[in-house]
């Protein structure tokens, strides 16, 4: 009988020990059967945060140490938090989208619909839909359980062209955490077709009808999406939206588009001319940018933008990334110095 006794000290102080977390619960209105409206998530710019009633769960048998994220239970960043200081209590989940992307067994899909709104200049814009399950485990089953599985569906969608624009989203299509889309994009102005010698701009200015080749680069993306240039213009300010600018998505002989939504860089030409408006000065200063977008691979080729010669009115494309360059200055009046 002595024998007995440490194994029912035990058994009393996990019941104890049970009941006392269980005791919020008990005569809270939420100590129900689950519903679909338990869950409630929230598509945030930088995370998806995910809060489930707890009541819900004790009142099935669980509590949050056999609740964990796409049934990875064995992951410490897969677990959520139990919160009993709010009313109901409840199960916090915060993770970020580059994780569930990557490697918490989330689904990912991507589609592809007309542009409308923000994204109405785009012929068509992609967007993906992650979702993932919050589920369940008895830790005491075997080959049968008494425990009804409990399982929690979510889903956040995204378009691509808004993962572009926001700073801490863009980490979406990265392999790591370390930096925004926004960061590892760069333009480089090259003097030939090579794309080897920089080009070197002097103090006097280049040439009119100098032919500059331009390469806009993304480093460190995932191998499913590619670089899209969707336009690129020039204005007379260092700042896109307030000055004078001069769209060079123009197919003439002028601007030629070498690559572009095939590979994780993009490359084109254009030859160097004037602002009209700088006829009065010995110079004419102007700067380059590119708006920019993330496409899966496969659809790349078939997204086109509507495209239109813009001047004094700034670009119509909004809420997109844009890489620029520094200060390319032509001599006005042409000659030689």
């Amino acid at each position: 009988q002595s024998i007995m006794w440490p194994a029912l000290l035990v058994c009393q102080l996990v019941l104890i020990l049970q009941s006392e977390a269980q005791s919020p619960c008990l005569t809270h209105p939420t100590f129900r059967d689950p519903d679909n409206s338990d869950i409630t998530v929230v598509c945030g710019t930088n995370r998806m945060d995910l809060q489930i009633l707890l009541c819900p769960m004790y009142f099935y048998g669980y509590n949050e140490s056999m609740v964990a994220l796409n049934g990875q239970f064995g992951k410490p960043e897969c677990r959520g938090t139990a919160d009993w200081t709010v009313n109901p209590p409840v199960m916090k989940f915060h993770q970020s989208q580059l994780s569930l992307f990557n490697y918490r067994n989330s689904s990912q899909q991507i589609t592809e619909e007309i542009g409308s709104g923000l994204f109405s200049d785009f012929s068509s814009v992609q967007s993906v839909n992650i979702s993932g399950v919050v589920n369940t485990q008895d830790p005491n089953a075997g080959t049968i359980t008494y425990r009804q599985e409990m399982k929690y569906l979510f889903s956040c969608r995204y378009p691509l062209q808004y993962l572009v624009n926001n700073t801490e989203m863009m980490s979406l299509a990265i392999k790591d955490n370390n930096g925004s889309f926004i960061s590892t994009l760069s333009m480089v102005l090259f003097e030939d077709y090579t794309y080897t010698t920089r080009l070197f701009i002097p103090p006097s200015g280049l040439m009119l009808k100098t032919r500059v080749f331009v390469e806009v680069r993304a480093t460190n993306l995932t191998e499913r999406f590619n670089v899209l240039l969707d336009r690129c213009y020039t204005t007379t300010s260092p700042y896109p939206g307030n000055s004078t600018s001069f769209n060079l998505c123009n197919l003439d002989l002028q601007t030629i588009m070498g690559v572009n939504g095939e590979q994780q860089l993009a490359r084109f030409s254009f030859e160097t001319f004037r602002f009209v408006e700088h006829r009065n000065r010995t110079v004419s200063t102007f700067y380059l940018h590119c708006t920019t977008r993330l496409c899966e691979s496969s659809f790349c080729r078939s997204l086109r933008q509507r495209r239109a010669v813009q001047s004094a009115q700034g670009t119509s494309v909004s809420d997109v990334a844009t890489v620029s360059s520094g200060a390319i200055i032509t001599k006005v009046d042409g000659k030689n110095s």
